[in-house]
């Protein structure tokens, strides 16, 4: 079962960059039903309660660098259990950069931040 989630009145930010998804047993990068590769995406998602850091699945590579501000479009949670285990996946149609804290618009850390 797949719950839509409503992100208005939420600010997402990237907290590292995106990292393939691979199968455990073959280690070979996952794709979708389309063929496009998995990405999971560490995302801090901040709402007026507090944050918390997610993990989020999309397909492409998102090209994002950490502390890029972000809007994360279709974003459904999805439960799971498996043997005594149970938790909540989350799963992205798109990600677009909308900005980067402390840095430039363009989702990529300023020059003089490097600096």
């Amino acid at each position: 079962m797949k719950l839509p989630i409503d992100t208005s009145g939420m600010t997402f930010m990237a907290a590292a960059e995106a990292r393939p998804v691979t199968d455990f047993e073959t280690r070979v990068q996952r794709a979708d039903e389309n063929g496009e590769l998995l990405f999971n995406l560490q995302v801090v998602a901040l709402d007026p309660d507090g944050a918390q850091i997610i993990t989020v699945k999309v397909a492409g590579d998102p090209q994002v660098a950490q502390g890029a501000m972000l809007a994360l479009e279709g974003l459904v949670a999805m439960p799971w259990s498996m043997n005594d285990r149970s938790g909540v996946a989350f799963r992205a149609s798109a990600v677009k950069i909308v900005g980067v804290a402390g840095g430039s618009p363009n989702g990529k850390p300023s020059e003089k931040a490097a600096a």
